[in-house]
Parts: C-alpha cells; sequence; structure tokens
C-alpha cells in the first residue's frame, strides 16, 4: 500500500468522505476572486480585503513554504429537508410540533450539529498524526477547515473532488454538494489526483431562479450583501429592509440554492444524521426564541454554529421571520401568542437592533396600535425611525 492510499484510508476511518490530493499551485480563479473583491461583492468581510489575506489566497506557498502537497477532504452534513416536514422520523415530534404551531424558523443543515470548527480540527490533526508515524519523522503542515486564507473550493476541484457549480458550492457527482472542506498542506510528496475538469451543471440554473434574493451571479459568483447567509450570520447591523421579505423563515444559514439542486435530489442522509436535528435547533419556535435571556440563548447553542451569531443577531432574524410567517400565516390560532412576544421585544429588549426588526415584523403583521403605543415610549433614534416606517407601510 502506498503512502498516498494508507492516508486515503485513514482519511476515511476517520470520518472524511472525500479525499484528493493537489499541489499548492496558484489556484487558477485566483484572478476571479480579485475580480469580486473589486466589485464589492464581499459586502461587509472586510477581512477579505486585507494584502496578507490576499497574497495567501495567491499563492499557498506563502502560508507554508515547505508544502508539497495539499490534502483536501470532504465531510458530508445532512441534507436540508425541502419542507419542515420531510427527512424526520414522526416519531421526533417534528411534524405534529409544525403543525401545532407554524411560526418556526429555519437553520441551515451544516449548522444542525456542533460546531464543525472544533470536531474536524481534531480529525485533520489525527490524520496528520497518523502521517508522521508513517514517515516517522515531524511532516510541515497546516491544517484549515474554512478558517485559512485559501481558494477551498479551486483545491478541492484540482483535487478531483467535484465542479464548482452554478451555485457557487462544490458539488459531487455521487455525493451532491452537502459538505464541509478541510485542507492539510504537506511538506511530503504524495501521488496527486486527477483534476475534476467538467462542468456537469449543464444549461439548468434552478439555483438561480430560485434564490429569493437573487444573490447568486451568473459567473458562479454571489454577491453576500443579498445572500441571506451572510444576512444571518457575518452581517452584525440592521438586515436591509428590501430583502427582510425574502428571507423567509431563515434564522441562520440558508439552504434553497442546494435543495433545489437536481444533484442532491436523491442524496440520503449521512449514517447518525437522526441525532443532528433536534427541533429547538433545526426548526426553533419563534414566539420562544424572542424570550431568550443572554444566558439562555449560551446555553442553547453552547457548541453550535449558531452562537456566532451572539443573541442579538439571532433575535434580530428572528424577528424578521416571525414577520414573514405572520404573513404566511395570518389566522394560525397562535398569532396572538406571536404578536404578544415581538410587542414584548419591541418594549422591553435591551438591544436597539433587536427592537427594531421587531417593530418591522409588527409592522409587516399590521400591528399598528402596538407600533403607536412604541412609538411614544422608545427613544433610540434608530429604532424610532424603524417603528415609523412600519407604522407607514
Amino acid at each position: 500500500m502506498t503512502l498516498t492510499h494508507a492516508i486515503q484510508v485513514e482519511a476515511h476511518r476517520l470520518g472524511f468522505d472525500l479525499v484528493g490530493v493537489t499541489t499548492p499551485f496558484p489556484p487558477p480563479h485566483y484572478q476571479k476572486f480579485e475580480e469580486w473583491l473589486s466589485a464589492g461583492y464581499h459586502a461587509g468581510m472586510a477581512y477579505l480585503e486585507k494584502m496578507s489575506s490576499r497574497v495567501r489566497r495567491a499563492n499557498p506557498l506563502e502560508i507554508l513554504p515547505d508544502c508539497r502537497r495539499i490534502l483536501v477532504l470532504g465531510i458530508r452534513y445532512p441534507p436540508s429537508p425541502g419542507t419542515m416536514t420531510e427527512f424526520y422520523d414522526p416519531t421526533s415530534g417534528l411534524v405534529e410540533d409544525v403543525k401545532s404551531s407554524p411560526y418556526r424558523g429555519r437553520v441551515a443543515s451544516y449548522a444542525w450539529s456542533e460546531d464543525y470548527h472544533q470536531d474536524i480540527p481534531t480529525r485533520l490533526n489525527d490524520l496528520v498524526a497518523f502521517i508522521e508515524t508513517e514517515m516517522g519523522k515531524t511532516v510541515p503542515h497546516a491544517c484549515y477547515t474554512d478558517s485559512g486564507h485559501i481558494l477551498e473550493r479551486d483545491l478541492a476541484q484540482r483535487a478531483g473532488l467535484g465542479w464548482i457549480g452554478k451555485n457557487t458550492n462544490l458539488i459531487n457527482p455521487q455525493m451532491g454538494s452537502y459538505f464541509l472542506l478541510a485542507e492539510i498542506l504537506l511538506g511530503i510528496e504524495l501521488e496527486i489526483s486527477a483534476p475534476f475538469e467538467q462542468d456537469r451543471c449543464g444549461t439548468c440554473t434552478r439555483c438561480l431562479e430560485a434564490c429569493p434574493t437573487g444573490c447568486i451571479l451568473p459567473d458562479r459568483t454571489l454577491d453576500a450583501s443579498r445572500c441571506i447567509s451572510y444576512l444571518t450570520i457575518e452581517n452584525k447591523g440592521n438586515i436591509p429592509v428590501e430583502l427582510r421579505s425574502k428571507m423567509g423563515e431563515w434564522v441562520f444559514g440558508c439552504d434553497i440554492c442546494q435543495q433545489v439542486c437536481p444533484w442532491n435530489r436523491r442524496l440520503t442522509a449521512p449514517a447518525g444524521a437522526e441525532a443532528y436535528a433536534p427541533p429547538g435547533i433545526a426548526h426553533p419556535d419563534l414566539t420562544q426564541a424572542l424570550s431568550l435571556t443572554p444566558e439562555d440563548f449560551s446555553r442553547q447553542f453552547r457548541g453550535s454554529p449558531v452562537k456566532r451569531t451572539k443573541r442579538t443577531g439571532y433575535l434580530r432574524n428572528v424577528a424578521v421571520a416571525l414577520g414573514n410567517q405572520l404573513v404566511a400565516f395570518p389566522d394560525h390560532k397562535q398569532r396572538p401568542l406571536a404578536v404578544a412576544a415581538l410587542r414584548e421585544t419591541l418594549i422591553h429588549d435591551s438591544q436597539p437592533l433587536i427592537r427594531a426588526h421587531a417593530a418591522w415584523a409588527l409592522g409587516r403583521a399590521g400591528e399598528v396600535q402596538i407600533l403607536q403605543t412604541a412609538c411614544r415610549l422608545e427613544r433610540d433614534p434608530s429604532v424610532l425611525n424603524e417603528i415609523q416606517i412600519a407604522r407607514d407601510q
């Protein structure tokens, strides 16, 4: 067994579904990345503009000068259901929960389990330890998972893991696109995988047509300032008013462009996926979520990617989603409780950002009287402005 094959076998044992090897040569689409930055499509992610980041993305040898090969790995996570009642065992109670209250949010499926930033690095370190044992010496290396200054999808395509689809995700023809990617830069020689040369999207444009905010661009990039994932996670301020009604019930991330992709149509969940989706995480009750204290939020999302938004960002998202659901289900018996939760949030929450989006949600639901009361009590100019706009819409 060659060293490359032994590494692949060990990577699979550690839970990685895809394994490929490529060179540290400059990524083929780096110029496209520069053009994307110049167009401002990175929105508020200013860290991408830093020269140190750009230099490293342009040339992996700037990260690890001794690098000879890059091991690119993919690990599956459960495909996102098209509706809240799909994919789940009815004994979980989720189906009944959804029927009893439609005022629920949605969380992107990669965030249903523990934060991969905590789990995957452990596996990468274990794989490096295996390689060093096989080599009988210390090996120069650097490990990343969605955290390094590298263009990982470019590297993954060059390592033969799949092609970059029109929705900007890496797509594998057997396993679809529900993958988390990781990389190990190594100072050793390994057999190089054949790059994935084909573009199998063909004439399909379902992802572009399905995106509610129109963030997916024709050149296989996206405008982050319009992307629901960016708006609910990376964005720390106001969600643009014109995009709020397009966000549906998403409160953390978005899976729409993957849900509609034909390459994901017949996917089954990976082994153990039943543990991924407790209803409180995958489809949180929006009315209850508005009552989360900072302590409640920290406790509920300890070890979860959702904690990245902090309480303020999460409840901002929850308020927008609840406003949208109140419009979608205006006559449900749970409506008075949902409206009361928004009113309590608007009047009493300590964070102006949350209050501002609660005002928008109440305006969307037509609750003008609550907004008039809040207008007399509110002192923050930014929230007052939101209340007045919501009241007059």
